[in-house]
């Protein structure tokens, strides 16, 4: 027989139940043992019929999809060729994806007062201090920004940047990284628009015995209110200030003396200063960066001969240099990681619909299933995990082949695995065992 292949191997089909995502059952167990199903069914309205999908089932194997690398409602179907693994896990009802798309609909509607979004925040919420109880730390630092998500969608608006899609605010708690609060967003909605409600939305979410002690933004919360409120709660700041016309007077009167390389040969300089706002109700710090501008806009004389970055914050000056207070601020660019995990990582950079609302749902399910995976890594996974993307973690973990079989009475996941690896999967199973049980 002549060969008209390029390698010499034949496709056949099969009828054993098998799984190309072995792995997902852990993360599964993960998310059944800090009771999201449960959580789900008590915040979220229930089916309108008797013959409707409880809420669960929704938010469940949205997550699921997600986690395991689903862009789009009709990746669900791809759970439906996971059908063995679905009824191993108790999952065997899944939803259309356009009973999905109804349900987000639903659950978005201004005119039931977003009742859907608000539940799925309730969710977010007892989860995410499920979480933290469990980390052992006290305080923490809330890195707030805002990030794009372009789309063309119906009832998108075109942002600041030129570009139609919707602009959700985000704040995330630096150490752990949970996502603590999301605020969803028309793309036309200034980035610096409730910025102090936003923060206090922040602080009363953390669970009793933590509190927030540091804050970090861009120059959308240069703002005298928040940082009002902000010095009232005792909290350490650190912000990007507008360079408005006061702020510039400022830099301009530091004396020349008072620039210094911070390292020699580095290639900028590095000042400190003292700044107040018209309503702040104390003055606050400035540390100044200048660098030369490229040698083309040397003699911009608008620019003028320098680039500047300046930080406000409530630090002083013996506590912390001018060069630590940037560096430290500088550290809230990790948000911008943060931001590609939740939009690239879990696919949250395209959303499914052309209503807000409907979207606005997507994007807080797709929130929890991020929230869910970093307590995953973090609390059931090896220590050397936690720093791992969720790309690594699917690579690893969940994109693992199996065979379910039933054997003795039981139902068994056969994986092809070595036996290290296996060793590694129990322990993960024991430690949702004991925090499903903890919870």
């Amino acid at each position: 027989m002549v060969r008209q292949t390029v390698l010499p191997f034949k496709l056949e089909r099969t009828d054993e139940t098998l799984t190309a995502h072995g792995g997902l059952a852990l993360l599964a167990e993960f998310n059944h043992g800090l009771g999201v199903c449960g959580l789900t069914d008590r915040y979220l309205p229930g089916p309108g019929s008797n013959r409707g999908y409880a809420p669960s089932v929704f938010v469940d194997r949205l997550i699921l999809m997600l986690q395991a690398g689903g862009r789009s409602l009709e990746d669900l179907r791809a759970l439906r060729r996971e059908a063995g693994l679905m009824r191993l896990l108790d999952r065997a009802a899944l939803p259309d994806p356009d009973t999905l798309g109804d349900w987000l609909r639903r659950m978005g509607d201004p005119q039931t007062e977003y009742a859907g979004l608000v539940g799925l925040g309730q969710v977010r919420d007892t989860v995410n201090a499920r979480l933290l109880r469990r980390d052992g730390r006290e305080t923490y630092t809330l890195d707030v920004d805002a990030t794009l998500i372009a789309g063309e969608k119906r009832d998108a608006h075109v942002s600041y940047l030129g570009v139609r899609g919707y602009m959700p605010l985000l704040g995330f708690l630096f150490e752990t990284p949970l996502c603590l609060v999301d605020e969803f967003r028309d793309g036309n909605v200034s980035p610096g628009a409730g910025q102090l409600e936003f923060y206090r939305q922040c602080r009363t979410r953390m669970p009793g015995g933590k509190r927030l002690a540091r804050y970090r933004a861009d120059s959308a919360s240069y703002q005298a209110a928040l940082i009002n409120e902000l010095e009232a709660d005792q909290v350490g700041w650190a912000i990007t200030a507008d360079q408005d016309v006061a702020v510039k007077a400022v830099i301009a009167g530091v004396p020349t003396e008072a620039w210094q390389e911070p390292e020699p040969g580095c290639g900028y300089q590095v000042a400190d200063t003292v700044h107040t706002m018209q309503a702040t109700t104390a003055a606050f710090r400035l540390s100044i960066k200048r660098e030369a501008r490229p040698q083309g806009e040397l003699f911009d004389q608008v620019t003028g001969p320098y680039a500047y970055h300046v930080v406000a914050s409530n630090w002083p000056g013996e506590e912390k240099t001018a060069h630590e207070v940037l560096a430290w601020h500088n550290q809230r660019g990790q948000a911008e990681n943060f931001h590609k995990e939740l939009k690239h990582g879990l696919g949250l950079e395209q959303l499914p619909c052309g209503d807000s609302g409907a979207n606005a749902v997507f994007f807080r399910i797709g929130v929890l299933a991020y929230n869910l995976f970093v307590g995953f890594k973090r609390l059931a996974c090896p220590v050397a995990w936690a720093a791992q993307t969720i790309t690594t973690v699917r690579w690893r973990l969940v994109q693992v082949a199996g065979r379910i079989l039933r054997h003795a009475g039981r139902v068994v996941l056969r994986l092809v695995l070595e036996a290290e690896a296996l060793a590694c999967w129990h322990a993960i199973r024991q430690r949702c065992w004991a925090l499903g049980v903890a919870t």
